[in-house]
Protein backbone atom coordinates (compact mmCIF):
# COMPACT_ATOMS: atom_id res chain seq x y z
CA UNK A 1 0.00 0.00 0.00
CA UNK A 2 1.29 3.47 -0.77
CA UNK A 3 0.68 6.61 1.22
CA UNK A 4 -2.56 7.20 -0.71
CA UNK A 5 -3.90 3.85 0.33
CA UNK A 6 -3.38 2.42 -3.17
CA UNK A 7 -1.96 -1.00 -3.84
CA UNK A 8 0.83 -0.73 -6.39
CA UNK A 9 1.85 -3.78 -8.39
CA UNK A 10 5.18 -5.25 -7.49
CA UNK A 11 7.71 -5.25 -10.27
CA UNK A 12 8.01 -9.02 -10.26
CA UNK A 13 4.25 -9.61 -10.34
CA UNK A 14 3.78 -12.04 -13.25
CA UNK A 15 0.26 -10.75 -13.79
CA UNK A 16 1.37 -7.17 -14.08
CA UNK A 17 1.23 -7.07 -17.87
CA UNK A 18 2.04 -9.06 -21.00
CA UNK A 19 5.26 -7.07 -21.18
CA UNK A 20 7.13 -7.75 -17.96
CA UNK A 21 9.20 -5.34 -15.90
CA UNK A 22 11.88 -7.03 -13.85
CA UNK A 23 13.92 -5.26 -11.15
CA UNK A 24 17.62 -6.00 -11.27
CA UNK A 25 18.28 -4.25 -7.98
CA UNK A 26 16.23 -2.23 -5.58
CA UNK A 27 16.89 -0.50 -2.35
CA UNK A 28 14.15 -2.14 -0.37
CA UNK A 29 11.69 -4.99 -0.86
CA UNK A 30 8.11 -4.49 0.30
CA UNK A 31 5.76 -7.41 0.77
CA UNK A 32 2.23 -6.89 -0.46
CA UNK A 33 -0.83 -9.08 -0.57
CA UNK A 34 -1.70 -10.80 -3.83
CA UNK A 35 -4.84 -8.71 -4.33
CA UNK A 36 -6.45 -5.76 -2.58
CA UNK A 37 -9.79 -6.20 -0.87
CA UNK A 38 -12.99 -4.71 -2.25
CA UNK A 39 -12.94 -2.03 0.43
CA UNK A 40 -9.37 -1.03 -0.45
CA UNK A 41 -10.20 -0.83 -4.15
CA UNK A 42 -13.24 1.41 -3.67
CA UNK A 43 -12.32 3.55 -0.67
CA UNK A 44 -12.70 7.20 -1.79
CA UNK A 45 -9.58 9.33 -1.73
CA UNK A 46 -11.42 11.71 0.59
CA UNK A 47 -11.32 9.06 3.31
CA UNK A 48 -7.61 8.46 2.63
CA UNK A 49 -6.84 12.19 2.99
CA UNK A 50 -8.83 12.50 6.22
CA UNK A 51 -7.12 9.40 7.60
CA UNK A 52 -3.72 10.99 6.92
CA UNK A 53 -4.69 13.95 9.09
CA UNK A 54 -6.54 17.06 7.98
CA UNK A 55 -6.15 20.41 9.71
CA UNK A 56 -6.91 24.10 9.19
CA UNK A 57 -3.83 24.56 7.00
CA UNK A 58 -5.06 21.91 4.59
CA UNK A 59 -8.57 23.38 4.60
CA UNK A 60 -7.19 26.81 3.77
CA UNK A 61 -5.20 25.41 0.82
CA UNK A 62 -8.24 23.52 -0.46
CA UNK A 63 -10.47 26.59 -0.09
CA UNK A 64 -8.10 28.74 -2.18
CA UNK A 65 -7.82 26.03 -4.85
CA UNK A 66 -11.57 25.42 -4.84
CA UNK A 67 -12.35 29.11 -5.32
CA UNK A 68 -9.81 29.36 -8.14
CA UNK A 69 -11.31 26.38 -9.95
CA UNK A 70 -14.85 27.70 -9.43
CA UNK A 71 -13.88 30.98 -11.09
CA UNK A 72 -12.61 28.99 -14.10
CA UNK A 73 -15.59 26.60 -14.11
CA UNK A 74 -18.30 29.27 -13.92
CA UNK A 75 -18.09 30.61 -17.49
CA UNK A 76 -17.05 27.25 -18.92
CA UNK A 77 -20.03 25.38 -17.48
CA UNK A 78 -22.50 27.86 -18.96
CA UNK A 79 -20.71 28.06 -22.32
CA UNK A 80 -20.52 24.28 -22.71
CA UNK A 81 -24.20 23.88 -21.78
CA UNK A 82 -25.33 26.49 -24.34
CA UNK A 83 -23.17 24.95 -27.08
CA UNK A 84 -24.66 21.53 -26.22
CA UNK A 85 -28.23 22.71 -26.74
CA UNK A 86 -28.98 22.92 -23.01
CA UNK A 87 -29.55 25.96 -20.79
CA UNK A 88 -26.73 27.68 -18.85
CA UNK A 89 -28.53 26.72 -15.63
CA UNK A 90 -28.19 23.04 -16.57
CA UNK A 91 -24.46 23.54 -17.00
CA UNK A 92 -24.26 24.88 -13.46
CA UNK A 93 -26.42 22.02 -12.11
CA UNK A 94 -24.00 19.59 -13.75
CA UNK A 95 -20.93 21.30 -12.29
CA UNK A 96 -22.42 21.63 -8.80
CA UNK A 97 -23.98 18.19 -8.30
CA UNK A 98 -21.59 16.20 -10.47
CA UNK A 99 -18.49 18.05 -9.31
CA UNK A 100 -19.36 17.54 -5.64
CA UNK A 101 -20.02 13.79 -6.02
CA UNK A 102 -16.89 13.15 -8.10
CA UNK A 103 -14.70 14.68 -5.38
CA UNK A 104 -16.67 13.06 -2.55
CA UNK A 105 -16.46 9.50 -3.88
CA UNK A 106 -13.66 9.53 -6.47
CA UNK A 107 -10.44 7.56 -6.72
CA UNK A 108 -8.32 10.61 -7.58
CA UNK A 109 -7.21 13.18 -5.02
CA UNK A 110 -7.38 16.11 -7.42
CA UNK A 111 -10.04 15.28 -10.02
CA UNK A 112 -12.53 18.06 -10.82
CA UNK A 113 -15.77 16.86 -12.38
CA UNK A 114 -18.28 18.80 -14.44
CA UNK A 115 -19.47 19.38 -18.00
CA UNK A 116 -16.73 18.97 -20.60
CA UNK A 117 -16.23 20.39 -24.06
CA UNK A 118 -15.61 16.90 -25.43
CA UNK A 119 -19.29 16.06 -24.89
CA UNK A 120 -20.71 19.01 -26.81
CA UNK A 121 -21.31 17.16 -30.08
CA UNK A 122 -22.76 14.08 -28.37
CA UNK A 123 -25.06 16.07 -26.09
CA UNK A 124 -26.23 18.37 -28.88
CA UNK A 125 -27.00 15.40 -31.11
CA UNK A 126 -28.95 13.68 -28.35
CA UNK A 127 -31.00 16.80 -27.63
CA UNK A 128 -31.76 17.23 -31.33
CA UNK A 129 -32.89 13.62 -31.72
CA UNK A 130 -34.51 12.79 -28.38
CA UNK A 131 -35.20 16.12 -26.69
CA UNK A 132 -34.13 17.25 -23.23
CA UNK A 133 -35.92 14.37 -21.48
CA UNK A 134 -34.01 11.95 -23.70
CA UNK A 135 -30.70 13.61 -22.76
CA UNK A 136 -31.45 13.33 -19.04
CA UNK A 137 -32.47 9.68 -19.38
CA UNK A 138 -29.33 8.89 -21.41
CA UNK A 139 -27.22 10.57 -18.70
CA UNK A 140 -28.96 8.46 -16.04
CA UNK A 141 -28.32 5.23 -17.98
CA UNK A 142 -24.71 6.27 -18.57
CA UNK A 143 -24.32 6.70 -14.81
CA UNK A 144 -25.48 3.13 -14.25
CA UNK A 145 -23.09 1.85 -16.92
CA UNK A 146 -20.10 3.77 -15.57
CA UNK A 147 -20.75 2.55 -12.02
CA UNK A 148 -21.14 -1.01 -13.31
CA UNK A 149 -17.91 -0.74 -15.31
CA UNK A 150 -16.05 0.30 -12.17
CA UNK A 151 -17.64 -2.33 -9.93
CA UNK A 152 -16.74 -5.03 -12.46
CA UNK A 153 -13.16 -3.68 -12.37
CA UNK A 154 -13.06 -3.00 -16.10
CA UNK A 155 -11.41 0.41 -15.73
CA UNK A 156 -8.00 -1.00 -16.60
CA UNK A 157 -9.17 -1.88 -20.10
CA UNK A 158 -9.93 1.78 -20.82
CA UNK A 159 -6.17 2.37 -20.66
CA UNK A 160 -5.63 0.05 -23.62
CA UNK A 161 -6.70 2.76 -26.06
CA UNK A 162 -3.67 3.75 -28.21
CA UNK A 163 -2.21 7.23 -27.83
CA UNK A 164 -2.91 8.20 -31.50
CA UNK A 165 -6.60 7.40 -30.96
CA UNK A 166 -6.96 9.72 -27.96
CA UNK A 167 -5.09 12.50 -29.76
CA UNK A 168 -7.16 11.99 -32.92
CA UNK A 169 -10.63 11.99 -31.41
CA UNK A 170 -9.79 14.90 -29.10
CA UNK A 171 -8.65 16.98 -32.08
CA UNK A 172 -11.76 15.94 -34.02
CA UNK A 173 -14.02 17.02 -31.15
CA UNK A 174 -12.18 20.36 -31.03
CA UNK A 175 -12.88 20.98 -34.72
CA UNK A 176 -16.57 20.19 -34.19
CA UNK A 177 -16.70 22.60 -31.24
CA UNK A 178 -15.11 25.34 -33.34
CA UNK A 179 -17.66 24.75 -36.10
CA UNK A 180 -20.54 24.85 -33.60
CA UNK A 181 -19.46 28.31 -32.42
CA UNK A 182 -19.35 29.98 -35.83
CA UNK A 183 -23.00 31.03 -35.50
CA UNK A 184 -22.71 32.85 -32.13
CA UNK A 185 -19.30 34.23 -33.07
CA UNK A 186 -20.77 35.95 -36.13
CA UNK A 187 -24.16 36.70 -34.58
CA UNK A 188 -25.96 34.49 -37.12
CA UNK A 189 -29.44 33.06 -36.62
CA UNK A 190 -29.92 30.34 -39.27
CA UNK A 191 -33.41 28.88 -39.56
CA UNK A 192 -32.12 25.32 -39.32
CA UNK A 193 -28.54 24.54 -38.31
CA UNK A 194 -27.72 20.85 -38.98
CA UNK A 195 -25.37 18.88 -36.78
CA UNK A 196 -23.24 17.42 -39.59
CA UNK A 197 -20.20 19.55 -40.36
CA UNK A 198 -20.62 19.94 -44.14
CA UNK A 199 -24.36 20.62 -43.92
CA UNK A 200 -23.75 23.06 -41.05
CA UNK A 201 -21.23 25.07 -43.05
CA UNK A 202 -23.69 25.23 -45.94
CA UNK A 203 -26.50 26.50 -43.71
CA UNK A 204 -24.24 29.13 -42.15
CA UNK A 205 -23.15 30.31 -45.59
CA UNK A 206 -26.78 30.72 -46.60
CA UNK A 207 -27.35 32.89 -43.50
CA UNK A 208 -24.27 35.08 -44.08
CA UNK A 209 -26.42 38.15 -44.72
CA UNK A 210 -27.39 38.18 -41.03
CA UNK A 211 -23.82 38.68 -39.75
CA UNK A 212 -23.80 41.00 -36.72
CA UNK A 213 -20.66 43.20 -36.50
CA UNK A 214 -21.23 43.81 -32.77
CA UNK A 215 -21.15 40.05 -32.08
CA UNK A 216 -17.93 39.66 -34.09
CA UNK A 217 -16.37 42.53 -32.16
CA UNK A 218 -17.34 41.10 -28.75
CA UNK A 219 -16.04 37.65 -29.72
CA UNK A 220 -12.68 39.04 -30.85
CA UNK A 221 -12.35 41.22 -27.74
CA UNK A 222 -13.11 38.21 -25.51
CA UNK A 223 -10.49 36.05 -27.25
CA UNK A 224 -7.90 38.86 -27.19
CA UNK A 225 -8.46 39.53 -23.48
CA UNK A 226 -8.13 35.86 -22.56
CA UNK A 227 -4.91 35.46 -24.56
CA UNK A 228 -3.50 38.74 -23.27
CA UNK A 229 -4.16 37.91 -19.62
CA UNK A 230 -2.74 34.44 -20.13
CA UNK A 231 0.46 35.99 -21.51
CA UNK A 232 1.01 38.87 -19.08
CA UNK A 233 -0.90 37.77 -15.97
CA UNK A 234 -1.14 33.97 -16.21
CA UNK A 235 -2.37 33.57 -12.62
CA UNK A 236 -5.39 35.79 -13.17
CA UNK A 237 -8.78 34.22 -14.12
CA UNK A 238 -8.65 35.35 -17.73
CA UNK A 239 -11.94 33.82 -18.89
CA UNK A 240 -13.99 35.31 -16.07
CA UNK A 241 -12.35 38.75 -16.41
CA UNK A 242 -12.90 38.76 -20.20
CA UNK A 243 -16.57 37.83 -19.87
CA UNK A 244 -17.09 40.42 -17.13
CA UNK A 245 -15.49 43.21 -19.15
CA UNK A 246 -17.40 42.32 -22.33
CA UNK A 247 -20.73 42.00 -20.46
CA UNK A 248 -20.32 45.42 -18.81
CA UNK A 249 -19.29 47.07 -22.08
CA UNK A 250 -22.13 45.46 -23.99
CA UNK A 251 -24.69 46.58 -21.41
CA UNK A 252 -23.39 50.16 -21.17
CA UNK A 253 -23.24 50.62 -24.94
CA UNK A 254 -26.51 48.69 -25.41
CA UNK A 255 -25.16 46.59 -28.26
CA UNK A 256 -27.68 44.62 -30.34
CA UNK A 257 -26.44 41.13 -29.41
CA UNK A 258 -28.03 38.08 -27.84
CA UNK A 259 -27.40 37.51 -24.13
CA UNK A 260 -28.22 34.75 -21.67
CA UNK A 261 -31.20 36.85 -20.55
CA UNK A 262 -32.65 37.37 -24.03
CA UNK A 263 -32.17 33.72 -25.05
CA UNK A 264 -32.90 31.85 -21.80
CA UNK A 265 -34.55 34.42 -19.52
CA UNK A 266 -31.71 34.33 -16.98
CA UNK A 267 -30.59 31.69 -14.47
CA UNK A 268 -32.67 30.41 -11.51
CA UNK A 269 -31.45 31.31 -8.01
CA UNK A 270 -31.86 27.78 -6.62
CA UNK A 271 -31.43 24.13 -7.47
CA UNK A 272 -34.47 22.25 -8.81
CA UNK A 273 -36.07 19.39 -6.89
CA UNK A 274 -34.73 15.95 -7.92
CA UNK A 275 -36.83 14.23 -10.59
CA UNK A 276 -36.53 11.95 -13.59
CA UNK A 277 -38.34 12.05 -16.94
CA UNK A 278 -40.81 9.35 -17.92
CA UNK A 279 -39.07 5.99 -18.27
CA UNK A 280 -40.28 3.23 -20.56
CA UNK A 281 -38.64 0.29 -22.32
CA UNK A 282 -39.11 1.91 -25.71
CA UNK A 283 -37.57 5.14 -24.46
CA UNK A 284 -34.58 3.30 -22.96
CA UNK A 285 -33.94 1.43 -26.22
CA UNK A 286 -34.14 4.70 -28.16
CA UNK A 287 -31.53 6.54 -26.08
CA UNK A 288 -29.30 3.51 -25.39
CA UNK A 289 -26.77 4.29 -28.18
CA UNK A 290 -26.33 7.81 -26.79
CA UNK A 291 -25.90 6.41 -23.27
CA UNK A 292 -23.21 3.99 -24.48
CA UNK A 293 -21.38 6.83 -26.23
CA UNK A 294 -21.59 8.95 -23.05
CA UNK A 295 -20.19 6.02 -21.04
CA UNK A 296 -17.28 5.35 -23.39
CA UNK A 297 -16.23 8.98 -23.70
CA UNK A 298 -16.84 9.68 -20.00
CA UNK A 299 -14.62 6.79 -18.93
CA UNK A 300 -11.83 7.81 -21.32
CA UNK A 301 -11.93 11.51 -20.42
CA UNK A 302 -12.12 10.97 -16.66
CA UNK A 303 -9.23 8.51 -16.56
CA UNK A 304 -7.12 10.69 -18.86
CA UNK A 305 -7.74 13.60 -16.51
CA UNK A 306 -6.78 11.47 -13.49
CA UNK A 307 -3.55 10.43 -15.26
CA UNK A 308 -2.72 14.10 -15.89
CA UNK A 309 -3.18 14.80 -12.17
CA UNK A 310 -0.97 11.82 -11.31
CA UNK A 311 1.76 13.12 -13.59
CA UNK A 312 1.63 16.56 -11.97
CA UNK A 313 1.67 15.32 -8.38
CA UNK A 314 3.31 11.88 -8.32
CA UNK A 315 0.20 10.31 -6.79
CA UNK A 316 -1.76 7.40 -8.26
CA UNK A 317 -5.49 7.21 -8.81
CA UNK A 318 -7.66 4.10 -8.61
CA UNK A 319 -9.37 3.69 -11.96
CA UNK A 320 -12.30 1.55 -10.90
CA UNK A 321 -13.13 3.67 -7.86
CA UNK A 322 -13.02 6.75 -10.09
CA UNK A 323 -15.44 5.18 -12.59
CA UNK A 324 -17.90 4.32 -9.82
CA UNK A 325 -17.77 7.94 -8.63
CA UNK A 326 -18.29 9.18 -12.19
CA UNK A 327 -21.30 6.90 -12.45
CA UNK A 328 -22.84 8.17 -9.21
CA UNK A 329 -22.13 11.76 -10.32
CA UNK A 330 -24.00 11.22 -13.59
CA UNK A 331 -26.92 9.70 -11.70
CA UNK A 332 -27.01 12.70 -9.38
CA UNK A 333 -26.66 15.19 -12.23
CA UNK A 334 -29.57 13.66 -14.14
CA UNK A 335 -31.80 13.76 -11.06
CA UNK A 336 -31.31 17.54 -10.85
CA UNK A 337 -31.80 18.23 -14.56
CA UNK A 338 -28.12 18.22 -15.49
CA UNK A 339 -26.30 16.23 -18.17
CA UNK A 340 -23.03 14.32 -18.63
CA UNK A 341 -20.36 14.66 -15.96
CA UNK A 342 -16.74 13.68 -16.48
CA UNK A 343 -13.26 14.53 -15.25
CA UNK A 344 -12.11 17.81 -16.78
CA UNK A 345 -8.41 18.03 -17.59
CA UNK A 346 -8.02 21.83 -17.60
CA UNK A 347 -9.92 22.36 -14.34
CA UNK A 348 -8.11 19.44 -12.68
CA UNK A 349 -4.74 20.89 -13.71
CA UNK A 350 -5.83 24.29 -12.35
CA UNK A 351 -6.76 22.60 -9.09
CA UNK A 352 -3.29 21.06 -8.75
CA UNK A 353 -1.46 24.27 -9.72
CA UNK A 354 -3.55 26.22 -7.18
CA UNK A 355 -2.14 24.13 -4.33
CA UNK A 356 -5.03 21.75 -3.55
CA UNK A 357 -4.35 19.23 -0.83
CA UNK A 358 -7.09 16.74 -1.65
CA UNK A 359 -10.71 16.14 -2.71
CA UNK A 360 -12.09 18.81 -0.37
CA UNK A 361 -10.97 21.40 -2.94
CA UNK A 362 -13.27 19.86 -5.54
CA UNK A 363 -16.17 19.76 -3.10
CA UNK A 364 -15.63 23.41 -2.20
CA UNK A 365 -15.47 24.34 -5.90
CA UNK A 366 -19.01 22.95 -6.26
CA UNK A 367 -20.19 24.86 -3.17
CA UNK A 368 -18.71 28.11 -4.49
CA UNK A 369 -20.62 27.61 -7.75
CA UNK A 370 -23.79 26.99 -5.74
CA UNK A 371 -23.17 30.22 -3.81
CA UNK A 372 -22.92 32.10 -7.11
CA UNK A 373 -26.22 30.63 -8.25
CA UNK A 374 -27.93 31.56 -4.99
CA UNK A 375 -26.53 35.09 -4.77
CA UNK A 376 -25.49 36.43 -8.17
CA UNK A 377 -27.59 34.51 -10.73
CA UNK A 378 -29.37 37.65 -12.07
CA UNK A 379 -26.01 39.12 -13.15
CA UNK A 380 -25.48 36.26 -15.60
CA UNK A 381 -28.42 37.45 -17.71
CA UNK A 382 -26.21 40.25 -19.12
CA UNK A 383 -23.50 37.91 -20.49
CA UNK A 384 -23.42 38.02 -24.34
CA UNK A 385 -23.53 34.66 -26.09
CA UNK A 386 -20.76 35.90 -28.37
CA UNK A 387 -18.46 36.20 -25.33
CA UNK A 388 -19.18 32.61 -24.28
CA UNK A 389 -18.49 31.52 -27.87
CA UNK A 390 -15.10 33.23 -27.62
CA UNK A 391 -14.39 31.22 -24.47
CA UNK A 392 -15.20 27.96 -26.26
CA UNK A 393 -12.94 28.89 -29.17
CA UNK A 394 -10.05 29.06 -26.69
CA UNK A 395 -11.14 25.76 -25.11
CA UNK A 396 -11.30 24.02 -28.50
CA UNK A 397 -7.91 25.38 -29.56
CA UNK A 398 -6.36 24.12 -26.32
CA UNK A 399 -7.87 20.66 -26.87
CA UNK A 400 -5.83 20.16 -30.05
CA UNK A 401 -2.53 18.60 -28.91
CA UNK A 402 -0.41 20.15 -31.64
CA UNK A 403 3.02 18.89 -30.43
CA UNK A 404 1.66 15.35 -30.06
CA UNK A 405 0.15 15.47 -33.57
CA UNK A 406 3.48 16.59 -35.02
CA UNK A 407 5.30 13.74 -33.24
CA UNK A 408 2.78 11.12 -34.40
CA UNK A 409 2.94 12.29 -38.01
CA UNK A 410 6.74 11.90 -37.90
CA UNK A 411 6.58 8.52 -36.15
CA UNK A 412 5.63 6.58 -39.26
CA UNK A 413 2.78 5.83 -41.62
CA UNK A 414 1.09 3.45 -39.19
CA UNK A 415 0.75 5.95 -36.36
CA UNK A 416 -0.28 8.67 -38.83
CA UNK A 417 -2.97 6.38 -40.30
CA UNK A 418 -4.49 5.65 -36.88
CA UNK A 419 -4.43 9.35 -36.00
CA UNK A 420 -5.98 10.45 -39.32
CA UNK A 421 -8.66 7.74 -39.35
CA UNK A 422 -9.77 8.58 -35.82
CA UNK A 423 -9.72 12.32 -36.52
CA UNK A 424 -11.77 12.22 -39.73
CA UNK A 425 -14.25 9.62 -38.50
CA UNK A 426 -14.90 11.76 -35.41
CA UNK A 427 -15.64 14.77 -37.61
CA UNK A 428 -17.63 13.15 -40.40
CA UNK A 429 -19.13 10.01 -38.86
CA UNK A 430 -19.43 9.21 -35.16
CA UNK A 431 -17.21 9.34 -32.08
CA UNK A 432 -17.90 5.75 -31.00
CA UNK A 433 -17.19 4.48 -34.51
CA UNK A 434 -13.97 6.52 -34.59
CA UNK A 435 -12.68 5.00 -31.34
CA UNK A 436 -13.57 1.44 -32.38
CA UNK A 437 -11.90 1.81 -35.79
CA UNK A 438 -8.86 3.53 -34.21
CA UNK A 439 -8.35 0.73 -31.67
CA UNK A 440 -8.81 -1.88 -34.41
CA UNK A 441 -6.23 -0.19 -36.64
CA UNK A 442 -3.86 0.09 -33.68
CA UNK A 443 -4.24 -3.64 -33.02
CA UNK A 444 -3.58 -4.51 -36.68
CA UNK A 445 -0.51 -2.26 -36.62
CA UNK A 446 0.73 -4.06 -33.51
CA UNK A 447 0.23 -7.48 -35.10
CA UNK A 448 2.07 -6.36 -38.24
CA UNK A 449 4.99 -5.02 -36.20
CA UNK A 450 5.15 -8.18 -34.10
CA UNK A 451 5.28 -10.31 -37.26
CA UNK A 452 8.25 -8.28 -38.51
CA UNK A 453 9.92 -8.52 -35.12
CA UNK A 454 9.44 -12.28 -35.04
CA UNK A 455 11.10 -12.55 -38.44
CA UNK A 456 14.06 -10.51 -37.29
CA UNK A 457 14.57 -12.56 -34.13
CA UNK A 458 13.66 -16.01 -35.48
CA UNK A 459 17.18 -17.36 -34.86
CA UNK A 460 17.07 -16.60 -31.14
CA UNK A 461 16.41 -19.89 -29.30
CA UNK A 462 13.31 -20.18 -27.15
CA UNK A 463 15.43 -21.30 -24.18
CA UNK A 464 18.75 -19.53 -23.69
CA UNK A 465 21.84 -21.70 -24.01
CA UNK A 466 24.61 -21.83 -21.41
CA UNK A 467 27.60 -19.72 -22.36
CA UNK A 468 31.24 -20.08 -21.49
CA UNK A 469 32.73 -17.14 -19.60
CA UNK A 470 35.13 -16.59 -22.49
CA UNK A 471 32.40 -16.46 -25.17
CA UNK A 472 32.01 -12.69 -24.88
CA UNK A 473 34.31 -9.98 -23.62
CA UNK A 474 33.04 -8.44 -20.44
CA UNK A 475 34.30 -6.19 -17.69
CA UNK A 476 35.15 -7.54 -14.29
CA UNK A 477 32.25 -7.44 -11.87
CA UNK A 478 32.26 -4.37 -9.63
CA UNK A 479 30.31 -5.25 -6.51
CA UNK A 480 30.27 -1.64 -5.28
CA UNK A 481 28.16 -0.58 -8.24
CA UNK A 482 25.40 -3.17 -7.77
CA UNK A 483 25.30 -2.50 -4.04
CA UNK A 484 24.65 1.22 -4.49
CA UNK A 485 21.31 1.95 -2.75
CA UNK A 486 20.84 5.19 -4.69
CA UNK A 487 20.50 3.45 -8.08
CA UNK A 488 17.58 1.26 -9.16
CA UNK A 489 17.55 -0.72 -12.41
CA UNK A 490 14.53 -2.17 -14.20
CA UNK A 491 14.52 -4.37 -17.29
CA UNK A 492 11.47 -4.44 -19.57
CA UNK A 493 10.83 -7.71 -21.41
CA UNK A 494 8.49 -7.85 -24.40
CA UNK A 495 6.83 -5.37 -26.73
CA UNK A 496 6.12 -2.00 -25.12
CA UNK A 497 2.84 -1.18 -26.89
CA UNK A 498 -0.48 0.43 -26.00
CA UNK A 499 -1.83 -2.73 -24.37
CA UNK A 500 1.05 -2.95 -21.90
CA UNK A 501 1.85 0.64 -20.99
CA UNK A 502 -0.70 0.97 -18.19
CA UNK A 503 0.68 -1.95 -16.19
CA UNK A 504 4.32 -1.11 -16.89
CA UNK A 505 3.70 2.51 -15.99
CA UNK A 506 2.25 1.51 -12.62
CA UNK A 507 5.50 -0.32 -11.86
CA UNK A 508 7.93 2.32 -13.13
CA UNK A 509 6.03 5.12 -11.39
CA UNK A 510 7.34 3.83 -8.07
CA UNK A 511 10.25 6.24 -8.15
CA UNK A 512 11.19 7.30 -4.69
CA UNK A 513 12.79 10.64 -3.92
CA UNK A 514 15.69 8.98 -2.12
CA UNK A 515 16.87 7.29 -5.33
CA UNK A 516 19.35 9.34 -7.33
CA UNK A 517 19.15 7.40 -10.58
CA UNK A 518 16.74 5.07 -12.36
CA UNK A 519 17.96 2.89 -15.23
CA UNK A 520 15.36 1.34 -17.56
CA UNK A 521 16.81 -1.35 -19.85
CA UNK A 522 15.20 -1.98 -23.26
CA UNK A 523 17.58 -4.68 -24.50
CA UNK A 524 14.79 -7.31 -24.33
CA UNK A 525 12.15 -5.05 -25.95
CA UNK A 526 11.63 -5.89 -29.66
CA UNK A 527 9.77 -2.63 -30.35
CA UNK A 528 7.75 0.15 -28.78
CA UNK A 529 4.94 2.23 -30.26
CA UNK A 530 3.99 5.88 -29.74
CA UNK A 531 1.87 5.02 -26.68
CA UNK A 532 4.88 3.35 -25.04
CA UNK A 533 7.14 6.29 -25.90
CA UNK A 534 4.53 8.69 -24.49
CA UNK A 535 4.46 6.71 -21.24
CA UNK A 536 8.27 6.85 -20.96
CA UNK A 537 8.11 10.62 -21.60
CA UNK A 538 5.71 11.00 -18.67
CA UNK A 539 8.02 8.89 -16.49
CA UNK A 540 10.98 11.09 -17.47
CA UNK A 541 9.19 14.31 -16.55
CA UNK A 542 8.11 12.86 -13.24
CA UNK A 543 11.68 11.70 -12.53
CA UNK A 544 13.05 15.15 -13.31
CA UNK A 545 10.53 16.80 -10.98
CA UNK A 546 11.79 14.50 -8.22
CA UNK A 547 15.45 15.10 -9.11
CA UNK A 548 15.92 11.48 -10.15
CA UNK A 549 18.25 10.94 -13.12
CA UNK A 550 16.73 8.64 -15.76
CA UNK A 551 18.88 6.45 -18.03
CA UNK A 552 17.54 4.46 -21.01
CA UNK A 553 19.76 1.58 -22.09
CA UNK A 554 19.79 -1.10 -24.77
CA UNK A 555 17.53 0.76 -27.20
CA UNK A 556 17.66 -0.19 -30.88
CA UNK A 557 17.99 2.46 -33.57
CA UNK A 558 14.25 2.55 -34.45
CA UNK A 559 13.42 2.63 -30.76
CA UNK A 560 15.87 5.48 -30.14
CA UNK A 561 14.33 7.42 -33.05
CA UNK A 562 10.83 7.05 -31.58
CA UNK A 563 12.03 8.11 -28.13
CA UNK A 564 13.91 11.13 -29.49
CA UNK A 565 10.81 12.31 -31.37
CA UNK A 566 8.98 12.37 -28.03
CA UNK A 567 11.67 14.62 -26.57
CA UNK A 568 13.52 11.90 -24.67
CA UNK A 569 17.02 13.32 -24.92
CA UNK A 570 19.39 15.36 -22.77
CA UNK A 571 18.82 16.90 -20.33
CA UNK A 572 15.51 15.05 -19.77
CA UNK A 573 17.10 11.58 -20.01
CA UNK A 574 20.46 10.01 -20.76
CA UNK A 575 21.08 7.11 -23.14
CA UNK A 576 23.64 4.34 -22.83
CA UNK A 577 24.43 1.21 -24.81
CA UNK A 578 23.88 -1.11 -21.85
CA UNK A 579 23.12 -1.19 -18.14
CA UNK A 580 26.84 -1.76 -17.46
CA UNK A 581 27.78 1.38 -19.37
CA UNK A 582 25.20 3.44 -17.49
CA UNK A 583 26.34 2.07 -14.13
CA UNK A 584 29.96 2.74 -15.02
CA UNK A 585 29.17 6.35 -15.96
CA UNK A 586 27.29 6.89 -12.72
CA UNK A 587 30.09 5.25 -10.75
CA UNK A 588 32.76 7.46 -12.39
CA UNK A 589 30.75 10.58 -11.72
CA UNK A 590 30.28 9.58 -8.09
CA UNK A 591 34.03 8.96 -7.72
CA UNK A 592 34.83 12.42 -9.13
CA UNK A 593 32.24 14.22 -7.00
CA UNK A 594 33.60 16.04 -3.93
CA UNK A 595 32.83 14.32 -0.63
CA UNK A 596 29.77 15.53 1.24
CA UNK A 597 30.62 18.38 3.56
CA UNK A 598 34.02 18.75 1.93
Amino acid sequence: MNRDGDRRQTADDPAACPCKVRPIMTRTTTATRDAPSFAEMFTPKLWTVLREGYDARHLRADAVAGLTVAIVALPLSMAIAIASGASPAQGLYTAIIGGFLVSLLGGSRFQIGGPAGAFIILVAGTVAEHGMDGLILATFLSGLMLAGTGLLRLGTFIKFIPFPVTVGFTAGIAVIILASQISPLLGLSPDDEPGELVAKLGALWDARADVTPAAIGLSLVTIALILGIRTWRPKWPGMLIAIGVVAVASTLIDLPVETIGTRFGGIPSSLPLPALPEISLARIVAVLPAAIAFTLLGAIESLLSAVVADGMTGRRHRSNCELVAQGVANLGSSLFGGFCVTGTIARTATNVRSGAHGPVAGMLHALFLLAFMLIAAPVAAYIPLAALAGVLVIVAWNMIERPAIAVLLRSGRGEALVLAATFFLTIFRDLTEAIIVGVALGSVLFIQRMSRTTAIYRDIPLVGRDEADTARSRDAHDETVTADPDIVVYRITGALFFGATASIGSVLDRIEDRHKALIVDFSAVPFLDSTGAHMIEGLARKARSRKVELWLTGTSRPMRRELLMHGLKKPLVRHAASVDHALASLNRRQALAPPAGG
